[in-house]
C-alpha cells in the first residue's frame, strides 16, 4: 500500500507477522526493530528492519533512540511485554518527553503499578514484595488472619507473580506453607496478592489524546484456557461502568496516547478492583479475534492511538461502534495435553463437525512425555471458533476442557 509522508513513521518494538502484514496493508510507515534473528527474513521479505538485542541493559537505550530519531521515526510501539519499558525509554527521546520512560516503569513493575493504582482512587487488593520464603509464609498468615480464619479453616489463597512478566508467566496460587517450600528461589523477589473473587475480565482499550475510541471487554471462559469478544449481554452490561474504570486509569497513569489492556474483577455487588494493566495488545490472540468478530485490524488502530499525527476524523473514521457492529462472536481456546505421554494430535470430531468450529494452529507433538506444567504453563496452540450466539460459543469453549486433542 502507498504510504503517507503527512503521517506518523513508526517503529514496532518485537517480532509479530501478523502485525507487519497488517502495516504492510496501511498507509503509514514503518520499522521493525527485532532481534538479529530477524534479519534474513525481512530482507528476503523486503521488510524494514533494524537490529536490537531487547534482551540487553536497558543502559543502551539512547543508541537505539537515537538511530529511530536520525531514521526520522515518530514513536515506538510495543508489541510485548517485553519491549514496554524499551518503548517508553525510546519515546521520552524521540518525544522530548521523559515522563514517559517512567510511565513504561509503572507498567512494567506491578508492584508499582497497584501503588499508583491506589493513589488514584482505584480499588487493588492487599499486595507485598517477597525477598525470599519466609515472606511469603507471613504474608499467607497475615492475609488470612485478617480474613478472620479459625484453626482448621482452609487458606484463602494468595498469588505470587512475576514482577514484571506478562500476565501468566511465573503466576503461582499459594495455599498452604509447604507449597512454598517449591518455590525456587530464584524466582525471587516476587508480588503477592490477595486473592480477589469475583468475576475476571479483561478490557482492550484504544487511547488517542487521553480519550478512549474503542472499548473491547473479553469475557474469559476459563482463565488461560479461553476468552470470546464482545462479551455476553451479562457482562456488557456493566460496560458503563467498566468505561469509568479506564477513565480513572488513563488520568491516574498520565496516559494521553496508545492502547492499554487492563483486568479486572468485579463483586457480586458490581464492586470493580484492577488485577493488573498492561500497555500492549494482549495474549490469546484477542487482536486476531476483534478482527473476526468486527472486520477491523486492531495492529493498524493501534498505530492510529500511538501516532502523534493521528487526526480527529481519521480515527473516529476507524472504529466500528462497540458491540452492535460485530458480525458476531469470536473466541479461542488453548489446548493443553490431558495426558501425560501422547504420539498424535486428534482434533475430537464433534469440535470439527461443530457449525462454530473455524481453523486451529496445532502442530503433532514432537515429543511423547507431555512436561507438567508449573504455575500457568504455556498452551501448545489454539483453536478458533466464530458463531452467532455468545453463549452457544462460551459453552462451547468450555467443553473442549474436557476433550483430548492430544492423544
Amino acid at each position: 500500500m502507498e504510504k503517507n509522508p503527512e503521517k506518523g513513521y513508526v517503529a514496532l518494538l518485537g517480532w509479530s507477522l501478523n502485525a507487519i502484514d497488517a502495516l504492510e496493508r496501511f498507509d503509514r510507515r514503518y520499522v521493525v526493530v527485532a532481534p538479529p534473528w530477524a534479519e534474513e527474513y525481512c530482507t528476503q521479505h523486503e521488510i524494514p528492519y533494524m537490529s536490537w538485542d531487547f534482551e540487553r541493559i536497558n543502559d543502551r537505550s539512547m543508541e537505539i533512540a537515537q538511530k529511530l530519531k536520525e531514521e526520522g521515526v515518530d514513536v515506538a510501539i510495543p508489541l510485548f511485554e517485553e519491549t514496554v519499558e524499551w518503548a517508553g525509554a525510546i519515546n521520552s527521546v524521540l518525544m522530548d518527553n521523559p515522563r514517559l520512560f517512567g510511565q513504561s516503569i509503572l507498567f512494567r513493575d506491578k508492584a508499582l503499578m497497584k501503588r499508583r493504582a491506589q493513589l488514584g482512587g482505584i480499588r487493588v487488593g492487599i499486595f507485598e514484595e517477597a525477598h525470599d520464603k519466609s515472606d511469603v509464609v507471613r504474608f499467607l498468615k497475615r492475609v488470612n488472619q485478617t480474613l478472620l480464619k479459625l484453626d482448621g479453616d482452609p487458606n484463602d489463597p494468595i498469588h505470587l507473580k512475576a514482577f514484571d512478566k506478562a500476565g501468566c508467566l511465573g503466576h503461582r496460587v499459594i495455599r498452604t506453607p509447604d507449597e512454598i517450600d517449591a518455590i525456587p528461589d530464584e524466582e525471587f523477589p516476587v508480588l503477592m496478592e490477595s486473592h480477589l473473587d469475583g468475576w475476571e475480565f479483561a478490557v482492550e482499550a484504544w487511547v488517542h489524546n487521553g480519550k478512549i475510541r474503542f472499548l473491547n471487554i473479553s469475557e474469559y471462559v476459563t482463565l488461560g484456557y479461553s476468552v470470546f469478544v464482545p462479551a455476553t449481554p451479562e457482562l456488557e452490561k456493566l460496560r458503563p461502568l467498566v468505561e469509568k474504570q479506564i477513565e480513572k486509569l488513563i488520568k491516574t497513569f498520565d496516559i494521553e496516547f496508545g492502547f492499554i489492556h487492563p483486568e479486572y474483577f468485579v463483586t457480586s455487588d458490581n464492586e470493580m478492583y484492577l488485577g493488573e494493566v498492561a500497555y500492549r495488545p494482549p495474549g490469546f490472540k484477542v487482536f486476531e479475534l476483534l478482527e473476526r468478530a468486527y472486520g477491523f485490524n486492531a495492529y493498524q488502530g493501534l498505530v492510529l492511538a500511538f501516532d502523534p499525527k493521528t487526526t480527529e476524523e481519521e480515527i473516529t473514521a476507524f472504529f466500528p461502534r462497540e458491540v452492535v457492529d460485530a458480525k458476531g462472536h469470536a473466541g479461542c481456546f488453548g489446548v493443553y495435553p490431558r495426558r501425560r505421554v501422547v504420539s498424535k494430535l486428534e482434533i475430537p470430531a464433534e469440535t470439527e463437525e461443530h457449525p462454530y468450529f473455524e481453523s486451529h494452529e496445532l502442530t503433532a507433538p514432537l515429543e511423547e512425555i507431555v512436561t507438567k506444567r508449573t504455575a500457568f504453563g504455556t498452551h501448545w496452540g489454539l483453536v478458533y471458533f466464530f458463531g452467532e450466539d455468545p453463549y452457544t460459543l462460551r459453552d462451547l469453549l468450555k467443553h473442549q476442557e474436557e476433550l483430548d486433542y492430544y492423544v
